[in-house]
């Protein structure tokens, strides 16, 4: 059967792609963030993961605000990168899933989760900018399953829905008969804002407590409603929606394997989150 065999949650600011795309990692301003992930890369060697299901949301290729589904899922046979306008070039195409998608589809069908169904399906840089940190100039052997949340338009899943998303994904996992190693990824945030009166709020200490009770306190974001989170990370910073959405497709029980902030990346809090079964 398949088996989770750890959480990887990590920013996903598109600028990222662009110092990538430069060779910047000896740059004063990003070397500390990719040396961040050091650690990752040697415990993704570890962890050697068939799968990866990944929580993100899209940011206009899929879909807009005119048509902007709460939830939905990739079941196609390969992923293909979009250039979103930020003049960066293509990165990897990534293989699907299918199977399990569609297994992951069907028991989120009779959990009660209406999903809107992908069978052709764009990637951003909510997608290629973690897999190019983690996996950096590799050709992943693993095959991906991309389920998107709406972050961006309200009203927005809540975070108790997220959780419970989450969960449901995890049982579909666990009753899938292959022996799939499967990696649960969240992208995004944390604390961000891009607009308005606060462009550039960070908080830190709420990024902190958001990582401190993922571990094994996911019911501790269940009091917030979408305006707190708001109030608190930034109108971008309900990306952590996708955070809890990863936590919860993971066991009950997990402990920490690492974790690393640099703030600021662009105007964002960065933050990684590595978690194994305990």
């Amino acid at each position: 059967m398949a088996k989770v065999i750890g959480m990887l949650n990590v920013t996903h600011v598109p600028s990222i792609a662009g110092a990538i795309q430069g060779k910047k990692y000896d740059d004063p301003y990003w070397k500390p963030w990719f040396d961040g992930f050091h650690p990752v890369h040697d415990w993704l060697k570890t962890l050697n993961p068939t799968v990866v299901v990944m929580f993100h949301n899209d940011h206009g290729l899929n879909f807009f605000l005119d048509k902007l589904p709460t939830f939905a899922i990739g079941v196609a046979p390969k992923y293909d990168v979009a250039d979103e306008g930020w003049n960066i070039n293509p990165f990897r195409t990534f293989a699907g899933h299918e199977e399990l998608a569609w297994h992951i589809r069907e028991e989120l069908h009779k959990a009660e989760f209406d999903m809107v169904v992908c069978q052709e399906y764009l990637i951003d840089h909510s997608v290629t900018v973690p897999m190019e940190l983690c996996w950096p100039g590799v050709t992943p052997s693993f095959k991906f399953v991309p389920i998107n949340l709406n972050t961006i338009l309200f009203p927005v899943p809540t975070a108790s829905r997220c959780e419970k998303l989450g969960k449901v994904v995890h049982a579909a996992i666990e009753s899938f008969g292959p022996n799939e190693r499967v990696l649960v990824m969240g992208t995004g945030g944390l604390s961000h804002q891009l607009e308005g009166k606060r462009a550039g709020h960070i908080n830190k200490k709420f990024d902190k407590e958001c990582s401190d009770h993922l571990v094994n306190d996911i019911e501790w974001f269940r009091k917030f409603t979408s305006e707190d989170i708001v109030e608190l990370a930034g109108s971008q910073g309900l990306e952590v929606l996708n955070w809890i959405a990863a936590r919860g497709a993971c066991p009950a029980k997990m402990k920490e394997i690492y974790r690393f902030t640099k703030i600021p990346i662009s105007n964002t809090a960065g933050n990684i989150l590595c978690l194994e079964p305990s």
